[in-house]
């Protein structure tokens, strides 16, 4: 019987129930009731401990009988297997099943607890921890999605910046760690990483290989990345309780239209839920101890760090370039060349030649597909002689042989224009002097088509490596400034005072006066092998 009943029994008799009764109510006999009340009042009259009811007895097992056998094995093979205990007790007549050797192993067998987790904490300004969750959402206007909770949690006060983003790339990642620590005012001393590959690269000996140009960021804002032993999640237990707490007071019972809806609540429920909740044990609100902290954080650079990345596009026959199965318009002077685009978290920027700006673009979001961003200007197909022009400056460019297949072109081709855009796309994959070569040869035997110079493209010339279309693309950019040859080789006749006649390199000997110049130093002697005559004529 346990104490709740017994208290029960006499709570119930002092309330001025019979035993009778009080026995019927709970099921018990009325000797059980007895035995309770008259324990209860010697313990109160004499302060004895009332006898504990013993549990009934334990029913006799089949393996009662090997039961020293087997306290035997396990003494002097404490890492025997039950399945080896139990074809050794087979072997002494034990006729039993597996499980009942089971039960009784793990009677006896004491498992190793789990050690306990102690909590850890910081100063202020010490420490971050920072990490992603993972959730599938249903939005009422955009769909399901799957969505990534960016959280940087500062240890101390427990304020947090989160942020539901699209991915876990690398320019996602620098970029929210720059919105954190504006947020919060300044950056931690460490931060705490998972082993994500935006952070860490690999382990090796036991130690972790960081990203370089993760490290190059950390370096701008002065502090230091922390990787977590692999497997160990309670090392960023603050960021993973925080994770829980948004899975309990933030997402239930609420609905999202977009995205950005949701990062809208997620702001509100941070200013007036998350950071004005009271911590225990320090019963203060995370906005009180972020004050406290304030003072010892970094302090923010003049000028944040640059996380946009750059990226080469061709130029379709159409005008465009591509990126993440959308097109962004270009002006048609670009058709045929591979250009630089810088994308920023909100917008596409492409370059030309001289890296000047050439368009701009709203970048359309990671999960639209199939989309074309056009700006009116830079295909002027209602104005025929303005296309006109611009594809005659294109190929005014690339030179005269050049201009005088584009005019042969828009004479003897209908649809001359058009195929003077796939003439033009050839260049970003072959090189210049293979499309020169092959537009001189149509011009020769008037062959003024763009399958004509793709047939000689084909024969004669090889497609540019990916290497090579970037060193195509930085000598254009270059020439302009160093000219053709910025720097002649040298003659040869310059290296041979360099060589000398006998074996051991002797240096020639000074003249005797100053009278006349240095004798010439012998040549090298010439080779046979490549002398008229020699052996190999």
């Amino acid at each position: 019987m346990n104490e709740t009943t017994r208290h029960d029994i006499v709570h119930r008799f002092q309330s001025g129930q019979s035993q009778r009764r009080i026995a019927h109510e709970l099921h018990l006999a009325r000797a059980t009731v007895q035995e309770v009340l008259a324990g209860v009042a010697d313990q109160r009259a004499h302060g004895t401990t009332p006898v504990e009811l013993q549990p009934p007895p334990r029913r006799p097992r089949q393996l009662d009988a090997y039961d020293a056998a087997l306290q035997d094995l396990l003494r002097r093979h404490p890492q025997l297997t039950v399945r080896r205990l139990w074809e050794e007790l087979r072997v002494q007549g034990f006729a039993g099943g597996y499980k009942q050797v089971w039960t009784r192993v793990r009677e006896l067998r004491p498992r190793p607890g789990k050690a306990p987790v102690v909590r850890f904490e910081t100063s202020p300004g010490q420490q971050a921890q920072m990490d992603y969750s993972v959730h599938d959402l249903d939005f009422t206007v955009e769909g399901r999605r799957r969505v990534y909770l960016f959280s940087y949690v500062l240890s101390y006060s427990r304020r947090a910046y989160l942020h539901w983003v699209e991915a876990q790339d690398f320019e996602t990642t620098i970029r929210q760690h720059i919105q954190a620590f504006s947020y919060l005012g300044g950056v931690a001393t460490t931060c705490l990483y998972d082993n994500m590959k935006v952070v860490v690269l690999r382990w090796q000996d036991g130690e972790p290989i960081y990203n370089p140009r993760f490290l190059a960021f950390a370096t701008h804002y002065g502090y230091k990345p922390v990787a977590c032993q692999p497997r160990r999640p309670q090392t960023k237990g603050k960021c993973e309780r925080f994770f829980s707490y948004v899975q309990k007071s933030l997402l239930p019972g609420r609905t999202f239209q977009t995205l950005k809806h949701l990062n809208d609540v997620t702001g509100w429920w941070l200013d007036n839920v998350a950071d004005v909740r009271v911590l225990q044990p320090s019963r203060q609100t995370p906005r009180q101890r972020h004050a406290e902290e304030l003072p010892q954080l970094l302090p923010l650079p003049a000028c944040p760090y640059h996380a946009d990345s750059v990226v080469y596009r061709s130029v379709d026959a159409e005008g465009f370039i591509a990126w993440r199965g959308n097109r962004y318009s270009v002006p048609y002077s670009q058709l045929g060349r591979l250009l630089p685009v810088r994308l920023t978290a909100t917008e596409l920027i492409a370059y030309g030649p001289a890296l000047a700006e050439i368009a701009r673009h709203p970048l359309l979001p990671r999960h639209v597909s199939g989309e074309r961003c056009l700006v009116a200007a830079h295909h002027p197909q209602a104005d025929g002689r303005l296309a006109h022009a611009q594809l005659q400056e294109r190929f005014a460019a690339l030179g005269p042989t050049a201009l005088r297949f584009f005019e042969g072109l828009i004479r003897g081709q209908r649809y001359g224009r058009s195929q003077a855009h796939k003439v033009l796309t050839l260049l970003t994959s072959y090189a210049v002097t293979d499309v020169h070569a092959a537009l001189e040869r149509a011009v020769r035997y008037g062959a003024f088509s763009a399958a004509a110079v793709e047939r000689i493209l084909l024969a004669r010339a090889r497609p540019k490596t990916s290497l090579e279309k970037l060193a195509e693309q930085e000598q254009d950019h270059l020439r302009p400034l160093l000219g053709d040859n910025p720097v002649p080789p040298r003659p040869t006749a310059d290296y041979r005072t360099f060589f000398a006649e006998d074996s051991d390199h002797a240096e020639t000997p000074p003249p005797d006066d100053d009278s006349g110049p240095p004798p010439t130093p012998p040549r090298p002697p010439a080779d046979p092998e490549n002398q008229p005559g020699g052996p190999g004529a």
